[in-house]
């Protein structure tokens, strides 16, 4: 055996546990009663959407142009559900599954047991982050599948008239879906950065998912005042929206692009707080 692959064997090592480590994390994640329960929660507000609007007489001028499209081709039934989900139910189930990471397995005792083994904490860190990206971006594809789906049946799929009035096909159309699906993931990962930062700071599951329940909540309040304009740029959640700009044409791409710089500056903050305090927390007494 040479000396480049006695190197390479355990970088090879770290990376398969790793890998083990975060199949673990995604099965407890799926796994658990109460985030399928979420899952489900989550599928019902497009369905609930679809069929208010199948039934319902809408109103020339009134709400969002998502829902003014949204009976003229199923993909805006999507759109619209990412829209009402954007303040409440991604937030939520971002801070459930943010609860788990640390102050879950910290207050059942599993995490000191995870500890002991060792695993290298700022690789267990990272896998946990992992996994919570995953999560938030499941989180809004099934939003967003459901909507597709559900609208497509009640409404029917095709060629999309855009947001500035411009006709495109339904691939283009489903190509700026998947835009707006990974932009949405990304602000909601950078969430998760506060999250995980928060479950370092307890044993309390329940309280981690408060307190960024309660950060999401206080931001959007915050980005609705108008006095404090000055301070809106800088909020998590001030860019969020901006996704519906993948339904214009062209695309705008500066609102999006502020929103994930915006939203990198804050993962990275957060990331790097969680990491000096994991890495520093007593866990094994």
């Amino acid at each position: 055996m040479s000396a480049a692959d006695v190197s390479l064997a355990p970088r090879s090592r770290t990376l398969s546990a790793s890998v083990r480590l975060l199949r673990s994390e995604l099965r407890l994640i799926m796994g658990r009663r109460r985030n399928q329960a979420g899952i489900l929660v989550l599928a019902s507000v497009p369905v609930l959407v679809a069929v208010a609007l199948k039934f319902s007489q809408p109103r020339e001028g009134r709400g969002p142009d998502f829902i003014s499209s949204a009976t003229s081709n199923g993909i805006f039934v999507a759109l619209t559900a990412l829209s009402i989900e954007l303040a409440l139910f991604l937030p939520l189930a971002v801070a459930a599954l943010s609860g788990d990471t640390i102050a879950g397995e910290a207050n059942i005792g599993t995490l000191r047991y995870l500890l002991t083994v060792p695993v290298n904490r700022t690789r267990l860190l990272l896998v946990k982050y992992v996994s919570l990206v995953l999560g938030a971006t499941i989180g809004v594809l099934v939003v967003a599948i459901t909507g597709l789906a559900v609208g497509g049946a009640l409404f029917g799929l095709g060629p999309t008239t855009l947001l500035s009035g411009t006709q495109v096909g339904l691939a283009d159309a489903l190509g700026r879906l998947a835009i707006a699906v990974l932009y949405l993931s990304a602000g909601l990962a950078a969430l998760a950065a506060i999250g995980l930062f928060i479950s370092t700071l307890t044993e309390q599951p329940i309280g981690a998912m408060i307190a960024l329940v309660v950060t999401s909540t206080a931001m959007f309040i915050l980005n609705e005042i108008p006095q404090l304009e000055w301070l809106q740029p800088w909020l998590l959640v001030h860019y969020w929206p901006a996704f519906s700009d993948a339904f214009r044409d062209p695309i705008f791409y500066e609102q999006m692009g502020q929103g994930l710089l915006v939203a990198l500056a804050y993962a990275a903050v957060f990331l790097s707080l969680a990491w000096a305090r994991f890495t520093q927390k007593d866990v094994t007494s």
